[in-house]
């Protein structure tokens, strides 16, 4: 394969797109250095230069995987009617980021490849986990409502991005998204009192 020439700032975002597209087709199992090059049509040593090793590259990997995953809730939560509605869209951006990317959301969620000890991958990790629980606060809920609408979005989406969710197959978008909402919206906490609400601890 020819080699491509790149603009300076362009190999890393190449690198990561060929890395994913790699991911997609072969699985952690398959994922090397070498064979991401080949993809991207570098030299092998490329990848090496900026991430060092296959590790680091999934840690990169991942830290974008997570990005890209709170990029699609945002999209998803935007014209919200309230915040019960932008919680319920947020748990639809979490099906809607699985489908169209499985591999990258079984790294981000699943895999013990990436590096969750480095610090950008940490910070990136814990972005998504925050706006879950400031989607409960504003709800007045508290931890276990948290864990209700994390375990059922997460449960949602892995069972459909496997194809196991039988119920909703055959279904139209609109079908399936009906039934969806109707399920987070059960995992919603209801006016909570005062006491149980998760403190805030930005303060």
């Amino acid at each position: 394969m020819s080699q491509k020439p790149y603009h300076h700032g362009d190999l890393r975002a190449a690198l990561l797109a060929a890395a994913e597209a790699e991911l997609a087709e072969k699985g952690v199992e398959g994922f090397s250095l070498r064979s991401v090059a080949k993809r991207a049509g570098v030299s092998h040593a490329a990848p090496a230069h900026h991430f060092g090793d296959t590790g680091g590259l999934l840690t990169a990997l991942a830290v974008e995987g997570f990005t890209r995953f709170q990029d699609t809730l945002d999209a998803r939560e935007q014209g919200a009617t309230d915040d019960r509605d932008r919680a319920v869209r947020a748990g639809l951006g979490y099906l809607e980021f699985a489908l169209a990317r499985p591999a990258l959301f079984r790294l981000i969620f699943s895999s013990a490849r990436p590096d969750y000890a480095a610090p950008e991958l940490t910070a990136a990790a814990s972005r998504a986990y925050d706006h879950l629980v400031g989607l409960i606060r504003a709800l007045g809920g508290d931890e276990t409502d948290v864990i209700a609408l994390w375990a059922t979005s997460h449960g949602i989406a892995d069972l459909s991005a496997g194809h196991k969710m039988r119920t909703l197959q055959g279904k139209s978008l609109a079908e399936r998204e009906a039934m969806i909402r109707s399920v987070l919206l059960r995992c919603l906490p209801a006016a909570a009192p005062e006491f149980s609400r998760i403190p805030d601890r930005s303060l």
